[in-house]
């Protein structure tokens, strides 16, 4: 029997690892060691993707300390995971600035049975880095980017295998993420089209205010990518 979304997503998560040194002071986050975010990130999948449905994938940064960082599920805090999700979690109850606006943005898609069934969010690097602390970019050293590329681009095909919509795919950081990405994206051919938005995370810090028209935006993009069918 066909493995579905869902189970091919829970065997990457569970199995990833990152071997590659690291520059001075920068330390990999892998909370998918603790068998904890194991079963918060395989009862997600299985609410959400137990099928076999194509998907159009959604690039984020890396796993920030406070989100995906601690649930093992992309642009997902505790909070969200537990409120919107419906998934209880033994988690500090701590918001993050860019899932406050990716499930604000799911809220007004219509809730997240409706989205999931369409996007799957992930991240360019699907594990996230720590420098004295710190949340930290895969591309903010170049150093650091040099040493885990084959890393990103290995975890990338793993991922696409769970069922992508190769048509299109939409990048959350129009600056540096999606220049990183569209290299890569050059070299290897992943999707055929690119779409970009700001990250949520510049959207709460810098222009909350307007968030309106940034939820606007995503739906027209999404929808854009959505229909690039396969």
């Amino acid at each position: 029997m066909k493995s579905t979304f869902g189970e091919k997503a829970k065997t990457f998560y569970n199995n990833l690892s990152l071997s590659s040194k690291l520059p001075s002071k920068v330390e990999a986050m892998n909370p998918y060691k603790l068998s904890s975010v194991r079963a918060y990130v395989g009862a997600f999948l299985n609410k959400y993707f137990s099928d076999n449905n194509n998907r159009v994938f959604v690039f984020g940064i890396n796993p920030g300390r406070f989100g995906s960082g601690l649930t093992g599920v992309t642009f997902t805090d505790p909070v969200a995971l537990h409120k919107f999700c419906g998934i209880k979690n033994d988690l500090a109850k701590t918001r993050e600035r860019s899932s406050e606006f990716v499930y604000e943005f799911i809220k007004s898609w219509g809730g997240p049975e409706k989205f999931y069934k369409d996007f799957f969010l992930t991240a360019v690097s699907p594990l996230g880095f720590t420098q004295n602390g710190v949340n930290y970019n895969y591309y903010d050293n170049q150093e650091l980017y040099s040493l885990i590329k084959p890393f990103i681009v290995r975890t990338l095909k793993a991922q696409l295998d769970f069922g992508a919509n190769r048509k299109a795919a939409v990048l959350l950081g129009s600056g540096k993420n999606l220049k990183f990405f569209t290299e890569l994206n050059n070299e290897h051919g992943f999707f055929k089209k690119l779409y970009a938005l700001e990250h949520p995370r510049f959207i709460m810090q810098y222009r909350r205010k307007q968030l309106a028209r940034y939820l606007k935006k995503y739906r027209q993009v999404f929808e854009k990518a959505l229909s690039q069918q396969n």
